[in-house]
C-alpha cells in the first residue's frame, strides 16, 4: 500500500488502514461517463480503487464541458468516445489504478459481461431503462449499486444493497412513460449539483468497501439553487410485495421490457419501440422539446428536429429517427429527447 499517497484518506476512522486495503483490492464499474460518471470516476480513482470499469455509448461535443469532468475541447473537436476520453484523463490522475473502457450500450445482453464480479456499480446513466436493468442486476447478483441523478439544479442519490435495503423498484415501481419527465437536454443542468451528488454516490462506494461497512443508507435529495436539503432513512422502506427483491422477477434482465429497435432498410434510419406501451402527451412534450429543436404535431405524429437527426414520433411511443442506422445511436438519441 502506498501509504504516502494515501495518508489523510487513512487517517480518517472511517477507512483506515483496513478500508484503504479494501479499497484498493476492489473493482468499481461506473455505467455512463457524462456529467455523473466522470466527477464519480475521478474521485474513485484519486481515492485508489484498484479496478475502474468505465462504460459509454455517447461520444463528447462542446455543449458537454461545463458539466462532465475531465473533457477537453480537443477531445470534442476529435469528437472522442466519452469512456476513452475519460480513460486518458484519469490514467495521468493515477497510472497505478487499472482502468477499462468500452464503448457500448450496456443492454439485458450485455451487462452480464460488463458487471460480473464488480464489487459495486455506480449509476451514471441518464435514462430510467438502464437504471432499472442495473437493478434488476444487482438483485440476481448480489452486488450493490449506487443510484445518483441530477435534472437543472435538483439532484438524488441512494445507495442499494441487496439483502440489507429496499431495492429501486420498492420506491419507483415502474419506469415513468416516455416524454413525461424533464431530461437535462430539455430543462438544462448546473455543474455544482453534478458535483454534490457525484461526491455523495462515492461516499456511499467508500462506505461500502470501508472496514466495516454501514447497516443504515439513507436516500438524499438536494437542490442546489434553493439551499433545499434532506435525507430519508431507507429502514422500513422496503416494499413486502416488490416484484423484484422479494418476488425476484426481472423483466429488465430477461429483456422483455427491453426497448426494440429495427433498421429501416434504404432509409438511414431506426425504429424505436418501447418495451411496454405508453401513451405520449404531445402538447407537454412539445413545450419542453422546443427549447432543444424545431417541433410540429398532429393528433397522429410529432415531428423534432434537431442537429443532425429527424424524429417522427407517434403517441404510443414509438419512434422513428432518421439521420442513423446505428442502434447504439438511435438509443442514445431516444434517451436524450424523448426519455427512456
Amino acid at each position: 500500500m502506498h501509504s504516502e499517497r494515501y495518508s489523510r484518506q487513512i487517517r480518517f476512522k472511517g477507512i483506515g488502514p483496513t478500508g484503504q486495503r479494501n479499497i484498493l483490492a476492489a473493482r468499481v464499474v461506473v455505467i455512463g461517463s457524462g456529467a455523473l460518471g466522470t466527477c464519480s470516476a475521478e474521485m474513485l480513482v484519486r481515492a485508489g480503487i484498484g479496478g475502474l470499469v468505465l462504460v459509454d455509448r455517447d461520444f463528447v461535443e462542446l455543449s458537454n464541458l461545463h458539466r462532465q469532468s475531465l473533457f477537453t475541447e480537443e477531445d470534442a473537436r476529435e469528437g472522442l468516445p466519452k469512456a476513452v476520453a475519460a480513460e486518458r484523463s484519469l490514467s495521468r490522475i493515477n497510472s497505478e489504478v487499472t482502468i477499462r473502457s468500452l464503448v457500448k450500450d450496456v443492454t439485458s445482453e450485455t451487462i452480464t459481461d460488463i458487471c460480473s464480479g464488480c464489487s459495486v456499480i455506480v449509476d451514471g446513466t441518464d435514462n430510467f431503462e438502464t437504471r432499472y436493468l442495473i437493478n434488476d442486476f444487482s438483485v440476481a447478483n448480489g452486488i450493490p449499486w449506487v443510484y445518483g441523478a441530477c435534472l437543472g439544479s435538483f439532484g438524488t442519490g441512494c445507495a442499494f444493497v441487496p439483502g440489507t435495503t429496499a431495492c429501486f423498484r420498492c420506491f419507483c415501481e415502474d419506469p415513468p412513460v416516455g416524454g413525461a419527465v424533464e431530461t437535462c437536454e430539455t430543462a438544462g443542468v448546473i455543474a455544482p449539483i453534478v458535483h454534490v451528488v457525484a461526491a455523495f454516490q462515492v461516499a456511499q462506494v467508500l462506505k461500502l468497501l470501508a472496514a466495516v461497512p454501514p447497516t443504515e443508507f439513507r436516500l438524499l435529495q438536494v437542490d442546489a439553487w434553493d439551499d433545499s436539503w434532506r435525507t430519508l432513512s431507507l429502514k422500513g422502506m422496503k416494499n413486502p410485495d416488490c416484484e423484484c427483491c422479494v418476488k425476484k422477477n426481472l423483466p429488465f434482465l430477461e429483456g422483455s421490457q427491453e426497448s426494440r429497435l429495427t433498421r429501416l432498410c434504404g432509409r438511414n434510419a431506426v425504429q424505436v419501440s418501447p418495451g411496454t406501451p405508453i401513451h405520449i402527451d404531445f402538447e407537454q412534450l412539445s413545450t419542453r422539446l422546443s427549447r432543444a429543436g424545431q417541433v410540429d404535431f398532429n393528433d397522429y405524429m410529432m415531428r423534432i428536429r434537431v442537429p443532425d437527426f429527424e424524429i417522427a414520433l407517434f403517441p404510443d411511443g414509438r419512434s422513428i429517427i432518421r439521420g442513423t442506422e446505428d442502434f447504439t445511436v438511435a438509443r442514445a438519441i431516444y434517451s436524450r429527447y424523448i426519455g427512456m
